[in-house]
């Protein structure tokens, strides 16, 4: 099997499922908790909320089947200068292939080409591989949450200078 891989904005057809992707994700590592983006309305709603200035949420194929997706969002209270990493999850299967790093580097020129300096994270520890990958991207731990984002389940908290 070929591994052709492409990294695209997100379009209104991709909301059901990567809102279905994203819960599946979470549910498999225990993380479909309140205070998530489990239970936040937007999940479903994902290209109608990256229309937002300095938003970007870009959609993860493999072999033309949608494995995951990620993106940047200035949530709200970040610091000036300062982008969320935001909803990037990808199947089981597209992990370790190489399709989380492709993804994380365009988030990353996205953010900078945006103007963006900082870049920052809430996860969960539960999302273990996850965390790894941040720390490999030079994300480093924060001892408490920055913004206002709503996801008051979330205890682990990241930042990396672009």
């Amino acid at each position: 099997m070929s591994n052709s891989v492409s990294i695209r904005p997100i379009s209104a057809e991709d909301n059901p499922l990567i809102a279905t992707i994203i819960r599946f994700c979470l549910t498999e590592f225990g993380a479909n908790k309140p205070g998530t983006v489990y239970y936040d309305k937007t999940t479903d709603h994902l290209f109608e909320l990256f229309q937002e200035n300095g938003a970007a949420y870009f959609i993860a194929e493999q072999e033309g089947h949608v494995v995951g997706g990620g993106g940047i969002f200035p949530s709200p209270g970040l610091p000036a200068g300062t982008c969320e990493l935001v909803k990037m999850y990808l199947l089981p299967e597209a992990r370790g292939t190489g399709i989380g790093a492709t993804l994380m580097n365009k988030c990353m020129s996205k953010a900078k080409e945006s103007g963006f300096i900082s870049m920052y994270i809430e996860t969960l520890p539960e999302l273990k591989k996850a965390i790894s990958v941040y720390e490999k991207f030079g994300f480093e731990y924060l001892d408490k949450p920055l913004g206002d984002t709503g996801h008051f389940g979330c205890s682990v908290w990241m930042l990396k200078s672009l």
